[in-house]
């Protein structure tokens, strides 16, 4: 231990005396010397000297050193590794630490950036591919902890993209273990707060140029699989990019315009991608039943939507890829089942937050583009089956919904209202009514439930609703209003917080009390002879539990607003809030006596 120690000291005094490009000098000096003596007599071993050499360059990197003198450690480095005379195990050696240690300067300056990446491109060239894919893997990995990532990966990811094209066999199974980590340094560098979105697209892109060269030198299975490796691999840049975008989506065209190549050359279009059928594709090809793998690209199903929206976002990109946007709009029309799986793709950008409102504010006009002039008799097609698609639309009409409450313009608040109630009418009425019963069941304002419950009573007025849609309506009503009226929390609703949803609570429910189905479209008559809504348990239910104690707190609500003054602008508010559900309300009790007495 004595001997450690004194062996220390001198190492920090060597650093305080010593200049830095010297003492590098010596310590690769003391690396060469090593191997030719064979580890024998007075000289440390090669390891050990290494180890030395790595804590001496991290001693450096922490003490913020001037930038000259890392100019002249990372030069005195690149002359040694790239000397004919050096002895291949030395190099080996060296490969395994430098790269990750060297790449800590490369945010120091353009010349310490340079240096660093003629270094590793030296390592790339002298050491065996399969060895500098994992030690630059693991290089990259460190690097995303470091306090400048972007900086600092850029040549690993340089170097990384050479070592792609010079791995001899196996190269499938090498890019699927490589591509996961670089996409993991593409992520937190967008996540970078001053991130250059023109720099991380050339990180990105110059790998794809890789993958897209290996790929075009293989046959067969292995060259399809690479095909579709890096069909995954530009989705999910495509995603990463969007979402680092500052400002504004229109300037990073040329940069997309760069990225749909690659989909043609993997054999992607955009109304694939959107119906997600060519994810899926990709998917199994590359993972297969691995859901592991699956979950290194979190993002697909937004960057296949995202690189459709891009689409209509300029024409520029749209005739890089000579994109027929308008034959796909045509086709999502002609068919319902697309159209589904368009929504389900859709609602991924809907619910990002990461996502400028641009994009947001293209997608709803791409929906209503591929609903205009739909005829509601698809969806009622009885051998189409919704089921499966169902639970996507759902997501996707939640992500709807948000965009409703939180846009910022009232131009876009309005195109999404009208495209949540084609996409609702897109629905078959069974689905639709369970729907919308997990929507309002689900939401948190009292205005969108307000909206929700109007859906569903439009729902319930529709000429196309068979008789077995009418029973499924009555039993959803009776749930949806005691959601309202009498929360599951107990107690009333809170007034006049919950005013927009109690009112539209109220009007659902006299709605159903007044409902003459009519004829359908057949002729027949829709008989609601065994109406929920109608029974007499029901009524009772509701004239005690519902509308009796909602009678009384708007009673007594008014009644306190009323001994409060007048001029006060919140009493006003309150008054104006809770009059019109007092009149409703009185209705829907006159309804239920009326109705009692049949029962009678």
């Amino acid at each position: 231990m004595a001997s450690s120690t004194v062996g220390s000291s001198e190492f920090e005094e060597t650093i305080v005396t010593a200049s830095p490009s010297r003492r590098v000098r010596e310590l690769l000096a003391l690396c060469f010397s090593s191997v030719e003596v064979g580890g024998g007599g007075g000289f440390k071993d090669l390891e050990s000297v290494v180890k030395e050499l790595v804590s001496y360059l991290n001693c450096l990197a922490e003490n913020d050193e001037l930038e000259n003198d890392v100019i002249e450690v990372l030069d005195e480095i690149l002359k040694v590794v790239s000397s004919p005379q050096v002895d291949q195990e030395v190099i080996d050696e060296l490969s395994f630490q430098l790269p990750k240690v060297t790449s800590k300067f490369a945010d120091l300056s353009s010349r310490c950036l340079q240096l660093v990446e003629d270094i590793v491109d030296r390592f790339v060239e002298a050491c065996n591919p399969r060895d500098m894919l994992s030690i630059l893997c693991e290089a990259l990995d460190a690097a995303r902890c470091s306090l400048s990532p972007s900086s600092c990966s850029t040549p690993l990811l340089h170097g990384l993209s050479k070592v792609f094209i010079s791995i001899q066999r196996r190269h499938f199974e090498q890019l699927k273990v490589a591509v996961p980590v670089v996409l993991n340094v593409l992520k937190d560098i967008s996540l970078e707060k001053d991130v250059q979105v023109e720099d991380l697209f050339d990180k990105a892109v110059g790998i794809a140029i890789s993958i897209r060269d290996v790929s075009s030198k293989l046959k067969n299975e292995e060259e399809v699989k690479v095909r579709c490796l890096l069909g995954l691999y530009v989705i999910q840049i495509t995603a990463i990019l969007s979402v680092s975008i500052r400002d504004k989506a229109a300037s990073c065209v040329p940069l997309l315009m760069q990225l749909e190549p690659f989909l043609t050359y993997c054999g992607l279009t955009h109304l694939g991608l959107i119906t997600e059928s060519d994810t899926e594709k990709l998917m199994s090809t590359v993972a297969g039943d691995d859901d592991d793998y699956v979950s290194s690209f979190p993002d697909i199903k937004l960057g296949a939507s995202l690189l459709l929206i891009w689409t209509k976002i300029s024409q520029e990109v749209g005739e890089a890829t000579n994109a027929a946007l308008g034959s796909d709009v045509d086709e999502l029309q002609r068919n319902l089942v697309k159209r589904w799986q368009a929504y389900g793709m859709l609602k991924y950008i809907l619910s990002s937050g990461d996502l400028l409102w641009a994009f947001k504010r293209h997608t709803i006009e791409f929906l209503l583009d591929i609903t205009k002039g739909v005829s509601s008799s698809q969806c009622n097609d009885e051998k189409i089956d919704c089921s499966h698609y169902t639970p996507s639309i759902y997501a996707a009409l939640q992500a709807v919904t948000l965009v409703i409450i939180y846009a910022p313009e009232a131009d876009l608040r309005k195109k999404t209202f009208e495209a949540l109630k084609r996409i609702l009418s897109d629905i078959p009425a069974p689905q639709r009514f369970h729907v919308l019963r997990a929507l309002v069941t689900n939401s948190q304002s009292s205005s969108m439930t307000a909206i929700l419950l109007g859906l569903f009573k439009d729902s319930m007025s529709s000429s196309s609703l068979q008789g077995t849609d009418c029973a499924t309506a009555d039993m959803l009503v009776i749930e949806l209003v005691e959601l309202v009226l009498r929360p599951p929390k107990g107690g009333p609703p809170l007034l006049p917080d919950q005013s927009d949803a109690v009112l539209a609570a109220l009007n659902l429910y006299r709605f159903a009390l007044l409902f003459n189905p009519g004829e359908n479209e057949a002729g027949k008559e829709r008989s609601r002879v065994s109406s929920e809504v109608l029974s007499k348990k029901n009524l009772e239910k509701a004239y005690k539990e519902w509308l009796l104690p909602l009678r009384t707190v708007v009673s007594c609500s008014i009644a306190e607003n009323a001994k409060e003054d007048h001029g006060h602008e919140s009493s006003f508010d309150s008054v104006c809030l809770l009059n019109p559900i007092e009149s409703v309300l009185y209705r829907c009790i006159e309804l239920v006596e009326e109705k009692l007495t049949r029962h009678v």
